[in-house]
């Protein structure tokens, strides 16, 4: 199994719009690096016209150079372990590895997440903005749902501020052993993450919070279900989408009978949260 490495500089303000567009055409890995990021895909996923598009998209105004090469072998672990530093999102929550000290008396909850090939470690703005609403929508006693759910960093979370249940779910073979993985280091050792799609997995009758960190094409096909399996007041938390996409998004939620109730921005990255009427 052989994956392709691609070093890539750029303008410090595109890296992780850049890597959420690799991430959507197949790359699955992604170490950051001082003047950017190395990507890494399976060299049998790599479609070159995908490549070059998301490349030429952005070359001028990001600045990017790029250094490709093939990787036959990568021990994961240690890469992570080099490149993967633990952060804080305010005194609310502390995330960090298992190779991390705690620092948990700093903060109200500490999640470890070992993120391996999945997405989630709260690094990138779409991850940090959910967590930050996490702390301000109460989770007590919740049905939650947390579709998309990568290294289930967001379900752990639910967790933590007191859900009742949590349904986890991911399309992905390899955020599914993750984040199971990650359900068991932080104690969770009766949450599951499932394989497969909204449409495809099991979950129960209604919600009283559905989250989605996945993208803006994936959310807009899947907002009607949202929206039928979300409680009479019950909310939807939102992200994985630019600043620019706040109306596409808004509208097909109104479409369903969601009222907005707020947005945060970071990095170009949105976050928006909505209510069912």
């Amino acid at each position: 199994m052989e994956y392709l490495e691609f070093k890539i500089s750029c303008k410090e303000e595109y890296r992780e719009i850049l890597m959420a567009e690799l991430a959507n055409i197949g790359f699955d890995s992604f170490l950051e690096t001082p003047i950017g990021f190395d990507a890494y895909i399976l060299q049998e996923d790599q479609v070159e016209e995908l490549w070059q598009g998301v490349i030429s998209q952005y070359q001028q105004e990001a600045e990017i150079k790029i250094e490709a090469g093939v990787l036959a072998k990568i021990n994961w672990n240690e890469a992570w372990e080099k490149n993967y530093d633990p952060i804080s999102v305010g005194d609310m929550v502390y995330v960090r590895a298992t190779f991390h000290p705690s620092r948990g008396n700093d903060h109200q909850h500490e999640i470890v997440i070992n993120p391996k090939m999945s997405f989630g470690t709260g690094h990138h703005s779409t991850t940090y903005l959910m967590l930050e609403w996490q702390n301000e929508i109460s989770h007590e006693g919740k049905i939650v749902m947390d579709a998309g759910s990568g290294t289930g960093i967001l379900a752990i979370m639910a967790m933590k501020l007191g859900a009742a249940k949590v349904t986890a779910f991911d399309i992905d073979e390899w955020s599914v052993e993750n984040g199971n993985e990650n359900f068991e280091i932080n104690d969770f050792h009766d949450l599951s993450m499932q394989i497969g799609d909204i449409r495809s997995v099991e979950i129960e009758e209604s919600y009283d919070l559905i989250l989605a960190n996945i993208n803006k094409n994936v959310l807009l096909d899947e907002m009607e279900v949202y929206a039928a399996r979300l409680l009479q007041g019950g909310k939807l938390l939102l992200s994985g989408f630019y600043d620019t996409d706040i109306t596409d998004i808004s509208q097909k939620a109104a479409e369903n009978g969601l009222r907005p109730l707020g947005e945060k921005i970071r990095n170009k990255w949105t976050s928006l949260l909505f209510e069912k009427a």
